[in-house]
């Protein structure tokens, strides 16, 4: 009887139902995540569709057969975890869709190495239950750990820098501090990756190459978002 009064109060109260639903989905997840390390692949033939998809970090599109081929162990020497996060969950009847923060911790040889994917999945509810048809996986950029350059390096490229007619880059140094800032801007810090790489903080998916010629002086740098340049020439 309490069964049957619980079952009543979810389909009274759908929010209730939906929660329930979150659990579930992210416990399935979760499983999927503890699954990785040991190449355990029983978790991944009960919550797979048949028709599964999925596009990893890379761009590559993997189908059923394809990524259950690659989950196995870690090789000797790596170990680690990975912790589903920032869980969100969006149900549309018999269909959701979620994303999560999927936080990895890894300990390669004895070196830690941590990094995080943003994961969104598609579900579907067939004959009562979930099963996972569709993600898509991001890799989160991080900013580079930042070195100390001589001051004579830093002090090299300051400067006036063209992209075109309307678009220049000036670059300051202020108590030590690189600074640059567009067509007159708010100036934002920049820090050094190695010598005459920069980046800035919290922007972590472009660099500037810095350009010399073969006496060594400054004609410009590449601002690089991934793998595509945009080139600053220096006026001065």
């Amino acid at each position: 009887m309490r069964h049957t009064a619980f079952l009543v109060c979810l389909v009274l109260n759908p929010v209730a139902a939906h929660a329930d639903d979150s659990t579930v989905l992210k416990g399935k997840m979760q499983a999927l995540m503890d699954a990785v390390a040991p190449g355990d692949k029983t978790p991944w033939f009960a919550i797979l569709d048949k028709r599964f998809v999925t596009t990893d970090e890379s761009g590559e599109v993997y189908n059923y057969d394809q990524i259950l081929a690659q989950v196995a162990p870690l090789p000797k020497g790596a170990s680690g975890t990975i912790q589903v996060t920032d869980w969100k969950v969006t149900i549309f009847g018999d269909s959701a869709v979620s994303t999560e923060l999927d936080d990895e911790h890894e300990n390669f040889h004895g070196q830690k190495i941590h990094a995080q994917y943003r994961q969104t999945a598609t579900w579907l509810k067939e004959s009562g239950d979930w099963k996972l048809v569709a993600t898509q996986t991001i890799a989160m950029r991080q900013d580079p750990p930042a070195v100390e350059l001589p001051g004579a390096l830093t002090d090299s490229y300051v400067g006036r820098y063209r992209a075109g007619p309307d678009y220049v880059a000036e670059i300051t140094k202020k108590d030590g501090h690189l600074y640059s800032a567009t067509n007159g801007g708010k100036a934002v810090e920049i820090k050094a990756e190695l010598a005459d790489v920069l980046f800035t903080p919290g922007a972590p998916r472009t660099r500037r190459i810095v350009q010399r010629d073969a006496k060594g002086n400054v004609t410009g740098f590449l601002s690089r978002r991934e793998e595509r340049d945009l080139v600053f020439n220096k006026e001065r």
